[in-house]
């Protein structure tokens, strides 16, 4: 079987037990210099904050290293949480990158706040600004780079770089639509309205000087090995770390356990079955399957590949697997 569709990579930036942000950096430059040399499309990372076991919440500084460890594949954030920044900010630190990474950058937006509250309330200061500004703002950081608005973002104005709407309702497909922009949804970690999303997004798209017609990015976990036994051991990191995340017990990716799945509570396993509906997870051919299933299902334009597993080989090996599918 071989994919046609564009294939991306999402490196969360993982910090495992027993390892640290800085070898956490350092996998990360090599998975990027590998996707690129696989052939994937795009390496982005995500802003998060207060959690131990992701390292990128300096988002923007970790880009501008992955970018200079490379030299092909597009450079991107998915995302930057807009409400946790001035949008001028982010104008002139993408500006930054784009001015050393010419035609290589992408800027994915998110209204979370990627923290909880506490945290939330650190990075801004107040809570005054909250997500429902998120458009206005939306809008104001691309009138920078237009050149639209009275303050000038020096690097930033007059760049192309492609703006993403991220989301996991239908508030962010709305936008999206509304803008002409094209459109990411986090389906590796909360699919519920991923349908319905990807729906709405495509019927009221309106065309604009960004993009003709609509264009949807859909998250998925991807846990390849060259047995499906091995495959599954690997998981078991990924499926660890979701269920501490939402039970209240966020921590650095676990070693992998055999049996994991089957050890779990009903409640607990109840919360994994939601999130494997947008994973693959096995050896070439059952990845292969299940990758094609989804695709088939969404009528996705294009995916974006996570893979949290605790051995930095195992997760090369498993990008590798599945870059193996794409037609060439």
């Amino acid at each position: 079987m071989t994919l046609t569709i564009p294939l991306s990579v999402l490196d969360l930036a993982p910090i495992t037990e027993g390892g640290s942000a800085a070898e956490s950096f350092a996998h990360s430059v090599d998975l990027a210099r590998h996707a690129e040399s696989w052939g994937y499309k795009r390496f982005w990372m995500a802003e998060h904050h207060g959690m131990s076991g992701i390292a990128s919440a300096a988002t923007a500084v970790l880009l501008a290293h992955i970018a200079a460890a490379t030299s092909r594949i597009r450079v991107g954030a998915g995302g930057i949480m807009l409400p946790n920044h001035s949008p001028l900010v982010i104008a002139e630190q993408f500006g930054t990158l784009e001015a050393l990474h010419p035609g290589r950058i992408d800027l994915g937006l998110g209204r979370a706040p990627g923290s909880d509250q506490t945290t939330a309330r650190a990075l801004r200061r107040t809570l005054a600004t909250d997500a429902d500004e998120f458009p206005r703002d939306v809008v104001e950081l691309m009138g920078y780079f237009e050149g639209a608005n009275p303050v000038h973002a020096v690097p930033g104005e007059g760049c192309r770089i492609p703006v993403w709407i991220l989301g996991s309702s239908l508030f962010g497909a709305q936008l999206a639509a509304a803008l002409g922009l094209p459109y990411a949804f986090a389906s590796h970690f909360a699919p519920a309205q991923m349908m319905d999303a990807v729906s709405l997004y495509r019927r009221h798209f309106r065309p604009s000087t960004h993009l003709e017609k609509p264009y949807v990015m859909l998250g998925f976990n991807v846990f390849a090995a060259d047995t499906d036994d091995q495959a599954r051991l690997l998981a078991s990191s990924w499926q660890q770390s979701f269920v501490n995340l939402r039970t209240g017990r966020p921590g650095r990716l676990p070693r992998p356990v055999d049996g994991y799945l089957e050890s779990l509570p009903p409640v607990a396993r109840d919360l994994l079955d939601h999130i494997l509906s947008c994973a693959a997870i096995g050896a070439r051919d059952t990845v292969a399957a299940q990758i094609q299933a989804f695709v088939e299902r969404t009528g996705a334009d294009e995916l974006m590949l996570t893979c949290n597993m605790h051995d930095h080989a195992a997760r090369l090996r498993s990008y590798e697997i599945v870059a193996s599918l794409r037609a060439q």
